[in-house]
């Protein structure tokens, strides 16, 4: 028997190991770390590659979506300059929401987003991008090309997670999303996140 090509005999890292997409930018692999169930926001350890519990969720509201990133991609620069008001990135790779029919309750998978816009987000003061996309190969979202074709509610109940998920109370809040974005930006901040990923990290 032959090995697959690539063939990891260790688990690859899920940020650095794993490919961004054979299609993108208009689809991409998504790596999960939250589902609409979690309370608790995990995120990948950038050094070990393994999930780490970054802390409860002060709101009651939770993920209206499956919520992770885009493999090899870097959100420094070139994702700076496509902000509105600030000309840094976030420095963590590029977020994506994925919208599916049938509830998905595990995290760390990988599926095929089919990219249809996004939300542009300011988190003190460094641009914070969520990717918005519909599972590849979900026969419900089949017709769903651009954000705007989504009910307005859905749009509405992802901008208000996202400008509240990091609400604590008697605190300040630094989070801004200041606009929704089509697909055509959405596919230029992804290659621009590509593009930083190359220049920071190489091939």
């Amino acid at each position: 028997m032959s090995f697959p090509s690539p063939f990891y005999r260790w688990r690859p890292h899920p940020w650095h190991g794993l490919d961004p997409g054979q299609h993108q930018p208009e689809i991409v692999n998504a790596f999960i770390e939250i589902t609409s169930f979690d309370t608790i926001k995990y995120e990948v350890d950038k050094r070990t590659g393994y999930m780490r519990v970054d802390r409860p969720q002060r709101s009651s509201s939770l993920p209206p979506s499956l919520y992770g990133f885009i493999p090899r991609t870097y959100c420094g620069p070139r994702v700076g300059a496509l902000a509105t008001s600030t000309d840094r990135g976030d420095r963590d790779p590029l977020d994506i929401c994925v919208l599916s029919e049938r509830p998905i309750d595990r995290a760390e998978v990988i599926l095929n987003a089919r990219v249809i816009g996004g939300l542009h987000m300011i988190d003190e003061g460094e641009a914070d991008d969520k990717i918005i996309s519909v599972l590849d190969n979900d026969s419900y979202y089949s017709n769903i090309t651009e954000i705007a074709d989504l009910p307005n509610v859905l749009i509405e109940r992802l901008r208000h997670y996202f400008g509240t998920y990091k609400l604590i109370p008697g605190k300040e809040v630094k989070v801004t999303v200041e606009r929704v974005y089509n697909k055509e930006h959405a596919c230029k901040v992804i290659q621009a996140a590509l593009e930083d990923y190359t220049e920071e990290f190489g091939e």
